[in-house]
């Protein structure tokens, strides 16, 4: 029986700047259903504040718990490691880690930071590694759908770009990494094979779901999504669907 869900946002809720046709409905529909939901984003250019915003601006009645996203985890994991955070991020995502305590080691934080991936901060990101630094990906999603429709280099490539050079392997606290999704379903007291994840990225939000022990996990064919997706990535979707309108139908109908 299903219990939660998990929600990706950009490609899924909106695109871009434009909400996708259904699915401020479709979130009503489920929680009216009496399932639990989490938004889960691997965006790294906006804030959780930021993000919070948008969807209470898109009219979603939420709380700031109910979204989960990469940099959020790693000041927790900061916080735990006794770090401080050397940053390769887009300036938007500085505000997630202010107010971090001093420490003497460091973790270099990756991220999708656009157009400060210079040469000139990739290689001090290095330096740092080599200096006994950690490595930290926020996500290593390989491309994202950019403003102009068309797919842009994300962070995945940079971070296997720095693991290349350091011989470090990355910590990744966003998707695909399994205690991601299981931080989200935790709090709502939810256990993964009581779950069912929703995204429009074929690697890391559905295989990465289904690697996690979600019971089910749909992509839809909005956002990023290319004609083929569903066949390119193992674990495959439990179901390729039209949009999250067409996944809410194809939860509640399985529901029980």
């Amino acid at each position: 029986m299903t219990r939660g869900v998990l929600l990706d946002l950009a490609g899924v809720l909106y695109d871009g700047e434009t909400a996708i046709p259904g699915g401020i409905d479709a979130v009503s529909r489920l929680r009216q259903a009496g399932l639990a939901i989490r938004f889960i984003s691997n965006t790294t250019r906006s804030s959780k504040q930021s993000v919070f915003e948008r969807l209470q601006a898109m009219g979603l009645t939420i709380t700031k718990a109910d979204v989960f996203t990469p940099a959020h985890a790693a000041r927790e994991w900061l916080l735990r490691n006794g770090r401080a955070p050397y940053l390769l991020v887009h300036p938007d995502l500085a505000p997630d880690f202010c107010e971090l305590p001093d420490r003497d080691k460091r973790a270099v934080i990756v991220g999708d930071a656009g157009d400060a991936f210079t040469y000139a901060a990739l290689n001090e990101a290095f330096r740092a590694l080599g200096a006994g630094a950690e490595l930290l990906a926020l996500a290593t999603n390989r491309t994202f759908r950019d403003a102009d429709g068309e797919l842009s280099l994300d962070a995945g490539p940079f971070v296997a770009a720095l693991e290349f050079a350091s011989l470090k392997r990355a910590t990744v606290l966003g998707k695909p990494s399994p205690a991601f999704f299981q931080s989200a379903l935790a709090s709502m007291d939810c256990p993964p094979d009581q779950a069912i994840m929703v995204g429009d990225d074929a690697e890391a939000d559905i295989a990465g779901a289904l690697r996690a022990g979600l019971s089910g996990a749909l992509l839809v064919r909005t956002g990023k999504y290319r004609h083929g997706d569903e066949k390119r990535f193992d674990p495959r979707p439990t179901a390729t669907v039209a949009d999250l309108a067409a996944a809410t139908d194809w939860i509640l109908a399985r529901r029980d």
